[in-house]
């Protein structure tokens, strides 16, 4: 893949937080309109990662291009096309479910009328219509971030970070969340997606990597992987390459 067709590119991304390594010198491309994946223990390297692509962590050493912009010296323009769905739920509790994405329409710079046409639009999206006048505080977990993917789509950007966005839910909640990212992937959009879910990961990645103690142990597509290790699912793989399960 040539650098004008990836959405990102790194070489050599390094990370240190006061002398500890928590990302050593990765490799990966990512093409625009895949889905890719993270997948790893905690503490793998996986969060940080996503972090420095998304501008909320500085880049230690090696290089980062995000959209054809070099993440170091660009992050405001970085950010700017970007949309993050974190790892942790921060709606604005005081708020309605329409309110909250018209406050981060503002942010990108949208008003009035457009701004309402940009909310109405998303809630139709998240499958939240009848939901727009409630508060944030009586929503189900799966409505939480089915409203965190909405709102991370305001600004219609081009790149979609996922840092494990159906954790703590139900198995059915997450299959609803799995429909809306679904919808995203049938758009072209590109995302990048941290998981410990392997059916999760199977499901949605185009590409994934497995990446442990900051490095990545190896990369391919879902069914590439399973074949390439002789296992019956990604999880074989994982605990094939890692020695250790997905939750240490």
């Amino acid at each position: 893949m040539t650098a004008a067709a990836a959405a990102v590119l790194a070489r050599g991304l390094r990370k240190s937080y006061d002398g500890i390594v928590a990302v050593d010198g990765v490799d990966f491309t990512v093409g625009r309109g895949e889905c890719f994946g993270f997948l790893g223990p905690n503490g793998a390297g996986k969060t940080t990662t996503m972090k420095m692509i998304y501008g909320l962590a500085r880049v230690g050493d090696g290089s980062l291009e995000v959209l054809g912009l070099d993440v170091a010296r660009k992050r405001r323009e970085v950010k700017a096309r970007l949309g993050v769905v974190p790892q942790d739920d921060n709606l604005d509790r005081d708020l309605t479910v329409g309110e909250n994405l018209l406050v981060h329409a503002g942010y990108h710079g949208l008003r009035g009328a457009v701004a309402r046409e940009r909310r109405d639009e998303l809630l139709a999206f998240a499958n939240l219509e009848a939901r727009a006048g409630a508060n944030v505080r009586e929503l189900s977990g799966g409505m939480r971030q089915r409203l965190l993917i909405a709102r991370a789509l305001v600004n219609r950007p081009e790149l979609i970070v996922l840092d494990e966005p159906t954790t703590g839910l139900d198995p059915q909640a997450r299959r609803s969340v799995w429909d809306v990212l679904a919808g995203l992937r049938e758009q072209g959009v590109t995302f990048l997606l941290t998981t410990h879910y392997m059916e999760e990961a199977a499901r949605l990645c185009d590409r994934l990597v497995i990446m442990d103690r900051g490095r990545i142990v190896d990369e391919g597509t879902p069914a590439d992987l399973t074949v390439r290790y002789g296992q019956p699912d990604l999880e074989g793989v994982f605990l094939h390459l890692t020695g250790h399960g997905l939750d240490t």
